[in-house]
C-alpha cells in the first residue's frame, strides 16, 4: 500500500454503559447501548470500508460495543485491544495511531470521551457537507462515530491532517 493513497480513521465511542457497582473499567453496556452498538456496526458497514485494523480500549464497555458493532460487519479486521486509549487524551490518541504499520490503510478506533470527540475535532482540517454541523451540533454521544480520510503515512497523522468525511449518532 502507497502513503500516496488515501487512509480512513474511523473513531468510535463505546456504546451506552449502565452503572452497576463495579470500578469504571468493568462497566458493561446498558439495553440501550447494546441496541446502538449493534445498529452503530450497521451504519460502518454500510460505509463499505474494508477496515484492516481496530484499536479497541480494554474496557467492558468497549470490548462490549466493538464485539456486537463488528458481527455485523462482511468480515473480522485483525483486532488489537490497546490499554493506552482507555482514559486518553487525544495526544495518547494520535501517538497510538502513529504506530500503526504503512501496510494497514483503514483503522476503526473504538474508545472514550472526552478524547475520541478532541481528536475527531483536532484532526479534521475540513469536513464535507454537514459532518461538521451535525457533529458540533450532536457532540459525541455513546456509540456515535466520525469518519476521517488523510493521505500519508501513519506517522504524519497530527492536527488538521484530515477531512471529516461523515458523522452518525444514534437518535436520542
Amino acid at each position: 500500500m502507497s502513503v500516496a493513497e488515501p487512509r480512513t480513521i474511523v473513531l468510535f465511542r463505546h456504546a451506552k454503559a449502565d452503572w452497576p457497582q463495579v470500578t469504571d473499567h468493568e462497566r458493561p453496556l446498558a439495553d440501550r447501548g447494546r441496541k446502538d452498538a449493534a445498529e452503530a456496526g450497521r451504519r460502518l458497514a454500510d460505509t463499505g470500508t474494508p477496515f484492516d485494523l481496530a484499536l479497541c480500549s480494554t474496557s467492558v464497555r468497549t470490548r462490549e460495543t466493538w464485539k456486537l458493532a463488528v458481527h455485523e460487519f462482511p468480515h473480522r479486521p485483525k483486532t488489537v485491544y490497546e490499554e493506552r486509549i482507555y482514559e486518553a487524551s487525544p495526544g495518547e490518541l494520535i501517538a497510538v495511531l502513529n504506530e500503526t504499520p504503512d501496510d494497514v490503510q483503514n483503522v476503526l478506533l473504538i474508545g472514550h470521551n472526552p478524547g475520541v470527540q478532541g481528536l475527531a475535532d483536532i484532526l479534521a482540517g475540513e469536513a464535507e457537507d454537514d459532518a461538521r454541523e451535525r457533529m458540533d451540533r450532536r457532540g459525541f454521544p455513546a456509540a456515535a462515530f466520525a469518519v476521517l480520510s488523510f493521505t500519508g503515512s501513519w506517522k504524519s497523522v497530527e492536527p488538521g491532517v484530515a477531512a471529516l468525511r461523515d458523522y452518525w449518532a444514534p437518535a436520542e
